[in-house]
C-alpha cells in the first residue's frame, strides 16, 4: 500500500508523472488539474496516492488534495469508472464544482469529461448523491499539489487501506470515521485499521 509520495518531480508527461523518492521513481497518474498545478521538473513535490492491483497491472494515481482523492474513491466505486475515466472527471471538474453537480444530479456537467457518456453520468450523480455527503459537498479547493497535501493522517491512511482491500471507498470511509470516532482522534493506523476492519465487516 502506497498512502503517499513526497520528493523531487523527475518527469512530467500528457498523463502522469515521475516522483524520485530517494532513488526511486513512481510513476504516478494525474488528473490534468493537478499535474497543472504541480510545477516544473526539478521541484519538491508531495502527493496523496491510491494505488490499484489488476492481474495484470499495477496503477498509481496521484492527487493534490484529499478532496480529490476522496472524490476519485467515489468515483472509482461506480460500476464502469475505472481510474482513468475518474481522472477524466476530476480533470473537468474541481472537487467543489464536482459536488455541486452531484448535489444538483446535474449529468451534462459530468458527461463533460472524455468518455463519460449521458448513461454513465446519470449513473454516477444517482449513485453518488447520498454517498457523498454533507463534507464531500462543502469542500474547498484544498492543498495545492505542490505543497502540502490535505491530510487525514492515519484516518486518511487507514481508508486508503480498506479500499486496496476491496471495499467501497464510500464504506471503508464510513467504517474508518465510526472507528476514530470509537478510539479518539490520537488512535493508530494500525488500531484504526484493525477496528474498521471489524466495522466494516458488520
Amino acid at each position: 500500500m502506497i498512502a503517499r509520495l513526497s520528493g523531487l518531480l523527475a518527469e512530467l508527461g500528457a498523463d502522469h508523472a515521475v516522483v524520485d523518492v530517494q532513488g526511486v521513481g513512481y510513476l504516478v497518474q494525474l488528473s490534468g488539474r493537478t499535474l497543472a498545478a504541480i510545477g516544473a521538473p526539478g521541484g519538491e513535490v508531495r502527493l496523496l496516492t491510491e494505488l490499484h492491483v489488476r492481474e495484470d497491472a499495477m496503477t498509481l494515481y496521484g492527487f493534490g488534495s484529499a478532496a480529490e482523492r476522496d472524490w476519485f474513491r467515489l468515483l472509482t466505486g461506480v460500476q464502469g469508472v475505472g481510474g482513468r475515466v475518474a481522472l477524466a472527471i476530476l480533470s473537468v471538474l474541481a472537487p467543489d464544482e464536482l459536488s455541486r453537480a452531484v448535489a444538483a444530479a446535474d449529468k451534462a456537467m459530468v458527461a463533460r469529461a472524455n468518455g463519460v457518456g449521458p448513461k454513465l453520468a446519470l449513473r454516477i450523480v444517482t449513485e453518488l448523491k447520498d454517498k457523498a455527503g454533507p463534507a464531500l459537498a462543502a469542500v474547498g479547493p484544498g492543498a495545492g499539489a505542490g505543497g502540502a497535501a490535505a491530510g487525514g493522517g492515519a484516518a486518511a491512511d487507514a481508508a486508503s487501506a480498506l479500499a486496496n482491500l476491496g471495499f467501497r471507498p464510500a464504506e471503508a470511509q464510513a467504517a474508518v470515521t465510526a472507528a476514530e470516532e470509537e478510539l479518539g482522534p490520537g488512535a493508530t493506523l494500525d488500531a484504526l485499521v484493525r477496528l474498521a476492519l471489524r466495522k466494516a465487516a458488520r
